[in-house]
């Protein structure tokens, strides 16, 4: 066997999308800061993302979560999330999935619980049914109105913004935000984050259309391209938090005032915020279910046992 013999997980979903949550087995790390910790995970333990989150044992549209001591001791638990392509600095529908998943492991009980992660400190809470309300990282507008072009098409206006994840969000891109529209919009997406990234901001990995709510009481309805190339079946965390921090820069959303974002799939997160400075604190509001526990194990004779690289 590896030197990660047996890895133990929890499988969730948050509004569609899946987290996976690493409670045992995981590389060691060492200590520090968790975006320092993050630095040695990429550098030295890689082939344990695409083994945990990678086909065969995963897909493109897995999140994964590694469970750490926490940096930060005001903090329970440190989190550090990854995809199938990298690492994130926060994720919204993985935080409420691991919430819920250390419920069900019985590592907390419903209540306060806060969260190290390397965007900073994830405050949140736990209520029955398995909804989490957390205070995201402080988020900002960076550009409003970037005009990018694509070919075919013209220009299109853009605004980034961070969230925990830098975003490209677009209220008006004539896209048709259905569910059985995914390949037309994954195309869009892809063309307009290689259009930002060639005007210099290759940082902005996300990308988030948004257009009205097709559910009661919904505010808007979002497609969200993640880095991997895979979409957000959730309303994303994240992406919601960008869209928040641009709606306030624009005065658009009164401090206080409840956002109900819907996802393409349609499930939906609540969210507000309030003023921090010259950034917003975002809350979000989620609901996540447990769909499994695993034990992973890692064979030297597989040739996929680390993933498909």
């Amino acid at each position: 066997m590896s030197s990660f013999p047996q890895i133990k997980v929890i499988d969730s979903h948050t509004g569609g999308e899946p987290t996976r949550l690493v409670i045992e087995g995981g590389p060691d790390l060492g200590g520090g800061p968790l975006a320092d910790r993050v630095k040695v995970f990429r550098e030295q333990h890689d082939k344990f993302r695409t083994a945990i989150v990678g086909e065969p044992r995963g897909s493109d549209v897995s999140v994964g979560a590694l469970l750490v001591e926490p940096h930060d001791k005001s903090c329970q638990f440190g989190i550090i999330f990854f995809n199938n392509v990298g690492y994130l600095g926060m994720c919204g529908h993985g935080t409420i999935g691991v919430i819920v998943s250390l419920a069900h492991a019985g590592l907390l009980t419903p209540g306060l619980v806060k969260l190290d992660t390397p965007a900073g400190v994830i405050v949140a809470v736990l209520a029955a049914g398995g909804v989490v309300t957390f205070d995201n990282v402080p988020s900002y507008r960076r550009e409003k109105a970037l005009p990018v072009y694509l070919p075919g098409i013209g220009d299109v206006s853009c605004d980034l913004a961070w969230g925990g994840n830098w975003f490209c969000v677009i209220d008006e891109h004539s896209q048709r935000l259905e569910l059985n529209n995914i390949a037309q919009l994954t195309a869009y997406c892809v063309r307009v984050r290689q259009a930002v990234a060639d005007t210099g901001f290759s940082e902005v990995d996300h990308v988030a259309l948004f257009g009205p709510g097709t559910k009661a009481g919904a505010s808007s309805r979002n497609f969200v391209l993640c880095p991997g190339g895979a979409y957000d079946r959730s309303p994303c965390g994240t992406g919601t938090s960008a869209k928040l921090a641009c709606l306030a820069a624009d005065g658009k959303l009164a401090v206080g005032t409840e956002w109900v974002q819907e996802s393409i799939v349609g499930s939906v997160f609540r969210a507000k915020h309030r003023r921090q400075g010259d950034k917003i604190v975002p809350t979000i509001t989620g609901t996540a279910y447990v769909t499994g526990e695993a034990t992973l194990l890692l064979d030297q004779a597989d040739p996929f046992a680390w993933g498909i690289r």
